[in-house]
């Protein structure tokens, strides 16, 4: 199977946290696969900042246990079109969490997520409270 990690998924995976054994038992299987968009990169080292955080320590646990894709032209544009769709539904939805609805659709993945804007959306394996 295909998975589509998101920022929140991953730090829950970095700071350990209960939510994120679901995490550990899927990467134990070799048949999944995983992915990280570049754009939660950023969103990553955001995070690192704020926390005080090593970024390179946390880059390197990601790059262990995914494939990082980039987000190209379309994707954007299709994110747009996508958050306002979802917007209809869900509050403050991002343009971030659009891209990877986006890469979800095109890659035919589930996306990891704890972040309560992926509750109840569809082929969302969501680890929040």
């Amino acid at each position: 199977m295909i998975y589509l990690i998101d920022t929140h998924a991953w730090v829950e995976y970095v700071i350990g946290s209960t939510s994120a054994v679901v995490m550990k038992r899927l990467f134990e299987n070799p048949k999944n696969k995983f992915i990280t968009s570049e754009c939660s990169l950023a969103e990553i080292r955001s995070y690192c900042l704020i926390n005080k955080r090593n970024f390179e320590e946390v880059y390197k646990i990601v790059k262990r246990n995914s494939i990082t894709l980039p987000v190209l032209h379309y994707h954007w544009i299709e994110a747009a079109k996508i958050r306002f769709e979802i917007r209809k539904r869900v509050k403050d939805f991002g343009l971030i969490d659009s891209i990877l609805v986006v890469k979800q659709n095109e890659l035919k993945a589930t996306i990891i997520s704890g972040d309560s804007h992926f509750k109840g959306q569809k082929n969302v394996m969501y680890i929040g409270k």
